[in-house]
This record gives C-alpha cells, structure tokens and sequence, in this order.
C-alpha cells in the first residue's frame, strides 16, 4: 500500500500530552508510525500540517434531516412545539433522493468541523403512511451513500420506534418511523446488517428512541439483537421533565430503571441527554458502565435543562458529544459548553480538565459508536487527523494546547482534515463536495419552499 506522511507542527498523543514536530506515516486507512520531534520538513511525499492536530472527531448523535431547521425553528420565540411542527414537517416531505442530498451536505459540514466517524439515530425508515419501500432499507442506503460521498465513517444506529407516547399509537407523520413491533424491527435491520457486513466505512448498531417511543416489553427485543451481534445500542433518556412524569405514571419506575430491567444498560449501551436523572439513575448508569452522550448546543436550544455530566463521568459512565438537532455543528462548542454550562449552574469553574472534554469528542465517541480502533493517533489506529489553526483571530497567541482548542477555537478553525488517511479538508475547503454552502442551500430550499 502507499504510504503517507504526516508532518504535525503540535499532535496530541493522548497520554504523552502535546508533542511538537510529530511525524505520522500511514498506509492505507491506519497509521504505521508517530514519531515526536522529527523536524524533517520539506521531505518528499510528506505533507505539513500547521497548528495543532487532534484525533478524528466523532459525532455520536446525528439526525441528518434536522439539518433543514436550524434558524428556522425560532418564530413564536421558538417554542417546543414551534421545532417539533416543523420537524415533522421536514420528515413528512423527504424521499431517499432528497434524503441523500441532504444528508450528504449535512455530513460534508461535519467533516468541515472535523467530524470523522458519525452515529446516525436513524428512525425514518418508510415512505408516506409507514408504507415500506421496495427495498425496507431504502433510506438508510441513502445515509450510508450520504456518508461515503461526504467522507466519513458512519454508525448507523437503526431505531425501533412504535408508539406516539406512553400507550399512544403512532399517528400523522410519525407512521413513517414505526415497523409495528420489535420483531419486525429485527426483521428488517438484521437485512441491513448482513448489506453491510463486509463494509469498511459502516457498521450497524441499534437504538430504543425511548421509553415513551417503544413499549416496555418491547425493549429487550431490541436490547438481545444488540447483544447478540455485540452493537452499540443507544437510547434518549430523560431529555425532559414531562417524560420522567409520563414514564412514572406508566410504569412506576424512571426510565433508567425500564432501560435496566429490560437488560439495554451495560458497556455497548449510549444513552443520549440523560438530562433530568435521579441520583440512583446516576449510580444505575454508571454501575453498568452505561455512557452518556451529552448534545448541550440541541440541549440548550429546545430549552431541555442541564445534565449531571461530571457525576455520570465520577459513577463510571463514559462520556461522549453529539450535535443532535444541528442548531450548531461544531464538537469544540459541545465540548466546551459541557464546562461552561456547568459553571452557569453552579456558579463555580473548574468540572472538567480539557484532555477529559477531548477524549469525550475523540476516543469515547469512537467507543460509543462501535470503532474502537478511532480516536487517537497511535500505531494501529485509524489515520483520522483534525487540524486546527493557531493563528486564526480566535486562537492566535494562546499555544499549542488542549486548552486552545476546547476554549478558544471553533469549527472554523480546522484547516485539514484526514480520514482514514485521505486528505477529505484541505486548507478549509472540501475536496469532494467543494461549495458545502451551497449544497446545504440547495437540498434545504427543495424542501421548504
């Protein structure tokens, strides 16, 4: 295979902190050597990389389609109820050509932030009125498509959705999210799962939208074909006050506890917001090595509350990023507003050091979304490089630190970006889908006009 090289002005080799001059040779998709203080600049074949280089960043939690509302979601001073009509609104016109558009601008902006690996909570599965298409797995091939063309690797974490509510069937637009019960659920995803085995850039995991969108005793349906074909299995849980009450009400239990008991908590288990826990949902989560997947930019903007990261962190529940809805798409802002939240919150500074931020964004994302071999630069590693400037307005003269890149720069800031040892950013451009601007404008307009 042909091999790169990688000339870092500063990399972050995890444990051994920030190194200058690091020389990453990769061949094919993995990385073969790093070598801090090669100062060899102007070697054939080698290409510079100027700032200060990351590992690849993985978005664990992605609706591709809710890339169509960001600012416009805000009318009637941007109700719940004002983003859910228009979600619904999104989901009920697209079709896998206009998913496909969409969806591969939505993941192009991703790797301009230095998004490398993505978890898409897939749940909109079937045509108008729940009818299957030809092919059941119809939209998702449009998402895997989506991320190829984009450049990125993809989780796709199909989700089982059969019910409006507690004991409330599904209804309107909602009919195209359902399979009709778990079993069926299984049916259709075990195909998607034999499509892709053999893939390179897809895996597929499962998800329970939540326990207010499956029914209790459906649950381990979902929970054993996870198990059974060692998946990630992801879950909202707890995004708001009003579910915890419903799930109480239905069930006499939080929704921790239904998750538990129907065996979806354990080390292969996400579950996203977690956001309004008790104490022993806290110590429940973090006793099955269960990780949380905090979205703070989606989580602030739907007004949901702020979650108890660095006690799920301290209980022993890895802690992982995600955009979720869009509204920002940039895991530096995530990572740093995991702190900054907290400070609003309890008026004290200091929750999180900034490697423990970073490896939410890089290493346990990976983890979460079932590639355990992204997120750090090391031998044997995925060659996923994410370089950002430190000479832009935002970052110039604060260093080459972890500290610059949590609480001073943003996604504009990344200037190359490698995945799988292809240059996908260069120089702040993508160099397949070019103008990302324009494709965003393009595949929004064709739905909302």
């Amino acid at each position: 295979m042909t091999t790169h090289r990688f000339l870092c002005d500063h990399a972050w080799l995890g444990a051994a902190g920030v190194r200058p001059a690091v020389l990453v040779e990769v061949s094919g998709d993995r990385i073969v050597s790093v070598t801090p203080e090669s100062y060899r600049a102007g070697v054939p074949g080698t290409t510079q990389l100027h700032g200060l280089t990351l590992p690849g960043l993985a978005n664990t939690h992605s609706h591709a389609f809710h890339r169509a509302l960001r600012g416009r979601t805000q009318a009637d001073r941007g109700t719940f109820w004002t983003w859910r009509d228009q979600m619904y609104g999104v989901a009920e016109r697209l079709d896998p050509g206009s998913y496909l558009a969409l969806a591969r601008a939505a993941y192009a902006e991703m790797v301009l932030a230095g998004i490398t690996c993505v978890g898409e909570f897939h749940y909109l599965h079937h045509g108008p009125g729940g009818v299957p298409y030809a092919d059941p797995n119809e939209m998702a091939h449009a998402l895997v498509q989506a991320a190829s063309d984009a450049g990125l690797r993809l989780t796709l974490l199909d989700t089982c959705y059969l019910s409006g509510g507690f004991a409330r069937p599904l209804e309107g637009v909602q009919l195209r999210f359902g399979d009709g019960t778990a079993e069926h659920w299984a049916e259709r995803v075990e195909d998607l799962s034999r499509t892709y085995a053999d893939s390179m850039h897809v895996r597929v995991g499962a998800a329970v939208h939540s326990v207010r969108g499956v029914p209790a005793e459906q649950v381990p349906t979902v929970a054993a074909w996870a198990a059974g074909r060692s998946a990630p299995l992801h879950a909202h849980l707890s995004e708001q006050v009003a579910e915890n009450e419903a799930c109480l009400a239905a069930y006499g239990r939080t929704p921790a506890q239904v998750l538990a008991d129907a065996g979806a908590l354990g080390p292969r288990s996400t579950v996203v917001h977690a956001t309004h826990l008790t104490d022993t949902d806290v110590h429940l989560l973090g006793g099955s090595g269960t990780g949380a997947c905090f979205c703070p930019t989606t989580e602030r903007d739907l007004a949901d509350g702020i979650g108890p990261a660095r006690p799920l962190l301290d209980a022993g529940s890895p802690l992982s990023l995600g955009s979720d809805s869009h509204a920002v798409v940039d895991l530096f802002e995530e990572a740093r507003a995991v702190e900054l939240d907290e400070r609003l919150a309890s008026q004290r500074r200091g929750h999180f050091r900034a490697d423990e931020l970073l490896l939410a964004a890089t290493r346990a994302g990976h983890d979460a979304l079932g590639w355990p071999e992204a997120g750090v630069i090391a031998v044997g590693g995925y060659a996923d490089l994410v370089t950002v400037r430190l000479d832009s307005a935002r970052t110039a003269g604060c260093g080459a630190t972890l500290e610059t890149a949590v609480f001073a720069a943003t996604a504009a800031d990344v200037s190359h970006v490698v995945a799988g040892g292809r240059v996908v950013v260069r120089d702040g451009a993508h160099t397949a889908i070019g103008d990302v601007g324009r494709a965003l404008g393009h595949a929004i307009e064709t739905l909302t006009r």
